[in-house]
């Protein structure tokens, strides 16, 4: 099986899939990892979607981040404890942006949430890329934010960035989250700026263009990310373990069968 990483989100947790899955003694930790880095306001939900259109699961870490702060949960109680009830709406789930307008202007109270959430958002990764490795997908995107930041880097092979230019990054956030030049410019700075990922990847997609320009990059990235699965992949998928079993119950049949007849 081979995982894709998309990352580039905010406030989604800085624990490494790779640690979860030695934990539960998971074949995946030994997975072609390949990563897609983007940042906020990059494209990168774009290119998720791309992958979504040609059949490629995404595992969204920022979706499992929402899922782990719902009213009631371990994740909700521990960060209304940390950060007050200012942070709630009025039907008493905590309101994202409140929350983000505390913790991206206060790099301790950022590191603090991502320390709250990291168990419950890694494990929620965990189980759902063992989910879809067990229904037999061979390339899964992990849409996971901050992978330079997690050190998750040395884990993935090859990584291929979403690359804008920061005025152009700047100008998208503003319009998307109808925020000021000042909170976006905290949401920004609050991760690994995109010129430093794109000088520590392999792929970079420039998504400063037209929407036809990044769907023709995109068409040579896929290339690259479904080729047929190496023989150390192939005994990691699904397919790979299935005929290690059979293979396995045959040769004891045949052992027992030889010894039987000695």
């Amino acid at each position: 099986m081979r995982i894709v990483g998309l990352t580039g989100g905010i406030s989604s947790g800085k624990s490494t899939v790779s640690n979860l899955f030695k934990s539960h003694g998971s074949p995946l930790v030994d997975a072609d990892i390949v990563a897609r880095v983007g940042g906020i306001s990059s494209g990168k939900s774009t290119v998720s979607n791309l992958f979504k259109s040609h059949g490629i699961p995404v595992v969204d870490a920022d979706i499992v981040a929402r899922d782990v702060l719902r009213k009631g949960t371990s994740g909700y109680k521990g960060v209304v404890a940390a950060f007050g009830e200012d942070i709630l709406q009025a039907n008493g789930e905590v309101g994202r942006p409140k929350l983000g307008q505390v913790v991206f202007s206060d790099p301790g109270k950022r590191q603090l949430l991502n320390r709250l959430l990291a168990p419950y958002i890694s494990s929620g990764i965990f189980w759902e890329i063992l989910s879809l490795w067990l229904k037999g997908y061979k390339v899964i995107v992990l849409d996971i934010p901050l992978l330079f930041e997690a050190k998750m880097d040395k884990w993935t092979k090859p990584i291929t960035v979403v690359w804008v230019d920061t005025e152009t990054q700047l100008q998208r956030l503003m319009a998307r989250d109808r925020i000021n030049e000042e909170d976006a410019r905290n949401r920004i700075n609050a991760q690994v700026s995109l010129d430093l990922k794109r000088s520590l990847a392999n792929i970079v997609i420039d998504n400063s263009g037209s929407l036809e320009d990044l769907e023709e990059q995109f068409q040579k990235v896929l290339v690259q990310v479904t080729r047929p699965l190496t023989w150390t992949e192939f005994w990691l998928s699904r397919q790979g373990a299935f005929s290690a079993l059979v293979s396995t119950v045959i040769g004891v049949v045949a052992v027992k069968n030889v010894l039987s007849k000695l």
